[in-house]
């Protein structure tokens, strides 16, 4: 197994394969697989997705902390489908049964169509007022050996215990969308980590992070030796689409997420020749991230920006192949070592 990326300290996590993308019948081996690609390479954890369509995320992570020695299952919590208590005791269950850590990524919001079906009309930052109050039960749960009683607008629990208790130093990482003034509010009130959609880096150029909030940035990269068959690569794996193109141009309509929209508002102002920064994938529907795309020296120079602006928590794509995450650990550690005044 290789080492963490050297000589900051970065938390790098994948993410792990959809159910609804690959065939059941090789699904656990594919979760399975890409869950030991990401530990050798390096990986602190793995995104386990949920919505609607998907099966349940704490049964995938179950299946990866099975099949891995160290690598952290974020797994993606929305506040409509389960009770904080049941979060905080799969939390629990996992460290008493495993010994391991897991990162838990809150998720305010969803596909519209997903919270409709569920009777789910609150605003979107009403969500994370909810949200708020949802998560630190959790947190005070995990945390306490006493009971915990809590009065909220939108919660209320008395003389909660949780048993067994979770065992010391697997509190787990807590993770927020920082895309909106909202969530980017809820992330700083909780102490949590705040995941943004990156604009393209040089944007970040002389604008740091606000003091005290830790940043984390989704993004998916493809690199290699030379440029040219970085971007050969690239548009042999995402090819543009038209249908593509419109199924995005409708979940714009029922969207009220504010990455979302803000990722469509640069698609033509991102464009140019030589241009690392790309939303092709995006704009087609095939991801949901930016991608980088180059020679390992230029998307190193491009990820160096973000570590400069005082990112130091990355979530990449879907890996499609164990060769992918080879170059992308070779890329990481080259801009880590190139930040050399943090």
């Amino acid at each position: 197994m290789l080492n963490p990326i050297p000589p900051i300290t970065l938390e790098v996590f994948s993410t792990c394969p959809q159910s609804s993308a690959v065939d059941r019948k090789i699904y656990i081996q594919s979760v399975i697989e890409v869950a030991r690609w990401s530990e050798a390479y390096g990986c602190k954890g793995i995104l386990v997705y949920t919505d609607n369509s998907l099966v349940d995320p704490w049964l995938v992570s179950q299946i990866i902390l099975q099949h891995t020695e160290t690598l952290c299952p974020l797994v993606a919590v929305q506040p409509i489908y389960m009770h904080p208590y049941s979060v905080a005791k799969m939390v629990t269950s996992f460290g008493h049964l495993y010994g391991r850590r897991v990162y838990l990524n809150m998720v305010a919001g969803g596909f519209k169509n997903d919270l409709a079906a569920l009777n789910d009309t609150t605003p979107h930052d009403r969500r994370y007022q909810r949200l708020l109050e949802y998560t630190m039960i959790i947190r005070e749960l995990l945390a306490k050996t006493r009971a915990v009683s809590y009065q909220g607008e939108f919660y209320k629990v008395d003389k909660l215990k949780l048993t067994p208790p979770l065992p010391p130093g697997l509190f787990p990482g807590i993770f927020v969308s920082g895309s909106s003034e909202a969530g980017l509010a809820t992330a700083r009130a909780l102490g949590a980590t705040a995941v943004q959609y990156p604009k393209p880096p040089g944007e970040y150029e002389g604008s740091p992070l606000d003091e005290g909030i830790d940043g984390g940035l989704r993004v998916g990269i493809i690199a290699r030796e030379d440029g040219a068959e970085a971007w050969r690569i690239a548009h042999e794996r995402f090819p543009e689409d038209l249908k593509g193109q419109i199924t995005h141009q409708l979940a714009m309509k029922v969207s009220d997420s504010v990455w979302h929209k803000q990722l469509s508002q640069l698609r033509e102002d991102a464009k140019g020749a030589n241009n690392p920064y790309w939303l092709v994938p995006f704009n087609n529907y095939k991801t949901f991230c930016p991608y980088l795309v180059g020679s390992y020296r230029r998307v190193a120079e491009e990820l160096r920006k973000y570590m400069a602006a005082g990112y130091r928590t990355f979530i990449l794509d879907i890996p499609p192949c164990e060769e992918e995450l080879f170059h992308i650990h070779h890329v990481f550690k080259q801009a880590s070592e190139q930040v050399t005044t943090l």
